[in-house]
């Protein structure tokens, strides 16, 4: 029977990448199937290389003037999308052709804090600066437009009068590398009934 593949688009380090790959490695039915990124000297590329999952890098007239990374997915059997740290909004092209099967994870409570420029520690600073007392992540739909796709999943942790950005962003990387994986598995399986 054919595994159901997954793509992982990452723009960084990786770390939820990493979480994704080793969540699915002897997974019966999912497979990482490709890792991909636009940097070519982004960490995840040296952690898809460990994990044996193929890897491309693409620039920005490819992405967004051609349908090359479509072909690419295509020859790769790519049957979902996840964005995992990916910095760049993704193309018509792609949603229409991945309806309601790519996923992204934001580093917040949605709504409050998405939208452009709105990634990393970006978020945690302006979070801390409002004086909130809960953050978390937001797993969501992708659609054109940054971070607006519809909710599948949150997680909230609380943040305590001492918390930084940087102390609240290990915080936020445990619920997303924790859940994650998880809630893509069970969309993914949903998705094949």
């Amino acid at each position: 029977m054919k595994k159901f593949r997954i793509a992982i688009f990452a723009s960084g380090s990786g770390t939820n990448a990493e979480a994704i790959m080793q969540h699915f490695t002897q997974h019966e039915q999912i497979e990482v199937g490709l890792i991909a990124s636009n940097k070519a000297d982004a960490y995840v590329l040296q952690r898809a290389q460990n994990h044996q999952v193929p890897a491309i890098t693409f620039t920005r007239p490819e992405f967004y003037q051609t349908e090359i990374i479509l072909s690419v997915l295509m020859q790769y059997e790519i049957d979902f999308i996840v964005l995992a740290g990916f910095m760049w909004l993704v193309p018509d092209y792609l949603v229409k052709n991945f309806p309601n099967k790519i996923v992204n994870i934001h580093p917040a409570l949605l709504p409050k804090y998405g939208g452009k420029g709105m990634y990393g520690i970006h978020v945690h600073e302006a979070v801390i600066q409002a004086k909130e007392k809960e953050s978390g992540i937001s797993i969501h739909w992708v659609n054109e437009h940054y971070d607006e796709g519809a909710i599948i999943h949150q997680a909230k942790c609380t943040i305590e009068a001492n918390d930084t950005p940087e102390s609240l962003a290990q915080k936020i990387h445990h619920l997303e590398h924790r859940d994650y994986p998880v809630v893509i598995e069970k969309i993914v399986l949903q998705s094949m009934r």
